[in-house]
């Protein structure tokens, strides 16, 4: 770290600390959050002429305490109109990310898309914003390390400050501290900071953030990131060659997406991807064998993750490769099939109230009921009582004062996380996210798009153009 101290028209920035193993739009990023000067706007002074963006601080000469002059205007105040229409671009900021329907795009820092597109995602899940809002600084205890800990009130802050800006946020505290907990995303090559998977950064992510809500003392958060993303799979292993079996049930944070030449849906992929071959000992045989295991899902979370497995190691050429296949999925997605049979018996009254608040809502009227759609709200008021009289029923968790919820086993697409690129090494990351109002954003980094539905379904590969990686979807729940 190089401290220098920076001339911007009549102030003085002092001991602003220069990277110097980051590019200098890194540096221009820290200058934005110090005087609203957005670094496309910034002209800075140094050896050799005006700071490019990709430059080498070695050739540059940058020296401690040196004073660097900077020009270039700051984005306006806005201020409403005392009189007459107002504009969204007259709004305070906070009102215009209401008006404009979506939050603020970050500034990739070099190689960081894949972070930038998990964050928009996760983002979007107004339930873990609750659950960071209520975590306090005083809330770590000893069973959370510090890096745990900072990583957290960094993700708190950051989506706070994404919730009340359009304008591009640059996420530095959140970088560094999560290179600091997972020192991985800091490999460097050539000087630059290489690309990194996007799902390890989300589930390393999830990870961090369980640790430190699980502790925090409050009993409403006390599984908070497990009930949101969590799924319980129990599974049957068996020996076919020693007639060996036994069961297992493990909780995940997301169902794999297996592709091969026979799929071609999101369906047939998760089908492949819960069955397994693993070789362990056999103490019935004495020495090692091949099992079967078969699993399926015991337990839902509010929120399902389905991550395609398009990345495996080629041995010929000794690298990563990318699947290109393509691979559909719905916009709504039904587990059911996926279920235990335990689970699936808890499933059938919420799904038929479902069906029939659905079919309210196509216009169906209480008085334009024929006897047979009669009989059958008895029998599903029937069974939803016997639900409820027997066996715990499968609750989604809630916010505070909401009325009490349980799942159906269907879900709505919300999130995408898409790579580009034939390299796993290599490529662009973006986030698509489903608005509260139904409308698609694109977040590209630092610049949101609006999208339509068609665009989201066009995801699926098969080509060069983006393609899904991570897709995350909400229950459909039904009031109780």
């Amino acid at each position: 770290m190089i401290p220098v101290s920076v001339k911007w028209q009549k102030e003085l920035f002092k001991d602003v600390e220069i990277d110097t193993t980051q590019p200098p739009y890194v540096f221009k990023c820290q200058l934005y959050d110090l005087t609203g000067v957005p670094p496309e706007r910034q002209k800075i002074m140094v050896k050799g002429g005006l700071l490019k963006d990709d430059a080498d601080w070695s050739t540059l000469g940058v020296k401690e305490g040196q004073k660097l002059m900077m020009m270039g205007t700051a984005d306006e105040i806005i201020k409403s109109p005392e009189k007459g229409t107002v504009f969204v671009e007259d709004l305070p900021e906070e009102e215009q990310v209401v008006a404009v329907g979506h939050t603020a795009g970050l500034f990739n820092l070099g190689n960081t898309c894949y972070m930038n597109s998990t964050l928009q995602c996760l983002h979007s899940v107004p339930e873990l914003k609750s659950a960071l809002i209520q975590y306090s600084h005083s809330g770590r205890n000893n069973d959370v390390d510090q890096s745990s800990h900072l990583l957290t009130v960094a993700t708190r802050d950051l989506f706070n400050e994404l919730d009340k800006s359009v304008k591009p946020v640059a996420p530095m505290q959140f970088w560094m501290l999560l290179r600091k907990k997972y020192p991985q995303f800091g490999q460097l090559h050539n000087g630059v900071f290489m690309q990194q998977d996007a799902e390890e950064c989300w589930t390393q992510l999830l990870y961090a953030l369980s640790q430190s809500l699980r502790s925090n003392g409050s009993s409403e958060n006390a599984d908070a990131v497990k009930a949101l993303f969590g799924i319980e799979l129990i599974s049957r292993i068996h020996c076919q060659e020693s007639n060996e079996e036994s069961s297992e049930t493990e909780s995940v944070y997301s169902l794999k997406c297996h592709i091969s030449q026979e799929v071609n849906h999101l369906h047939e992929g998760i089908k492949h991807g819960l069955k397994s071959e693993l070789e362990k000992a056999s103490p019935a045989l004495g020495r090692s064998a091949i099992y079967l295991k078969e699993s399926r899902i015991n337990a839902l979370p509010r929120y399902l993750t389905v991550q395609f497995v398009r990345f495996f190691w080629k041995r010929e050429s000794n690298q990563k490769a990318k699947i290109l296949r393509k691979v559909d999925y719905p916009l709504e997605l039904d587990v059911y099939d996926f279920c235990s049979d335990d689970l699936r018996k808890k499933l059938e009254a919420p799904r038929k109230l479902l069906r029939d608040e659905e079919g309210k809502k196509l216009g169906l009227k209480g008085s334009e009921k024929s006897s047979v759609q009669k009989d059958n709200d008895e029998k599903m008021a029937d069974a939803e009582g016997s639900s409820n009289g027997g066996g715990e029923p499968s609750v989604a968790p809630m916010e505070e004062g909401e009325k009490a919820t349980e799942m159906t086993g269907i879900y709505d697409l919300v999130a995408v996380s898409t790579h580009k690129g034939r390299s796993a090494d290599s490529g662009h990351y973006v986030g698509w996210v489903k608005q509260e109002n139904g409308k698609w954003i694109e977040f590209d980094d630092d610049n949101p798009k609006p999208r339509i539905e068609d665009d989201i379904t066009r995801l699926s590969g098969g080509g060069d153009w983006h393609m899904a990686y991570i897709i995350m979807y909400k229950a459909r729940v039904v009031s109780v």
